[in-house]
């Protein structure tokens, strides 16, 4: 009887123990303010994206190369290409810069990702479903005027147990008809970080 007591204390000491040994997830959290500025590690991340954009689009603004004409010129945004060595979320850093002018009320933006649904709903609305009077006609958008594009560059320096990371972002707005550059400008971000033994 003695030995049935021990086997069971010891199945319920092996099964704590495996417990804590078992896999870990995070599975309590809160609400933090997205402006503040937190570095877990050296990738890029959603505080750099926001203080590269911030600063490209007042620079755009305060440009006034085309943002104060009345009404406000057409703009789309092309290709910004990332040339860093990590995984970015280019759509999500473009999204922002546009969605910030839009905001400034100085510019409109045509959506080219829209463009085949758009296409698509015009022959919808051409045919026998819809009341050809409501139906949006075929010819009437407006075009593209400006197209900002650019590119992410990083570079990278290690020297021993310190690191240095660099960003630096680069937007620039052609005028499609004349081809000109109206406006470039960039912005950097540099982050300094030391090596350290993480623990559990």
């Amino acid at each position: 009887m003695k030995r049935h007591w021990i086997f069971v204390f010891c199945l319920a000491l092996s099964s704590q123990w495996l417990v804590a040994c078992g896999p870990r997830a995070f599975t309590k959290g809160a609400y933090d303010d997205p402006n503040k500025v937190i570095l877990l590690n050296d990738k890029f991340n959603e505080n750099d994206m926001q203080l590269i954009s911030k600063t490209l689009v007042k620079s755009l603004i305060d440009s006034n190369s085309v943002g104060m004409n009345t009404p406000p010129p057409v703009v789309m945004i092309g290709r910004v290409a990332n040339r860093t060595s990590e995984h970015i979320d280019m759509k999500m850093l473009t999204d922002y810069i546009r969605t910030a002018l839009i905001n400034s009320h100085h510019f409109r933006f045509s959506d080219k990702a829209s463009r085949a649904e758009v296409a698509e709903e015009y022959n919808y609305q051409s045919g026998k479903f819809v009341d050809q009077k409501t139906a949006q006609k075929i010819g009437k958008q407006l075009g593209v005027q400006y197209l900002i594009d650019g590119e992410l560059a990083s570079n990278i320096q290690e020297v021993g147990r310190d690191k240095v990371v660099y960003y630096v972002l680069t937007l620039n707005m052609v005028n499609i008809e004349t081809n000109i550059l109206v406006w470039s400008d960039h912005r950097e971000v540099r982050k300094i970080y030391k090596k350290r033994t993480i623990s559990n």
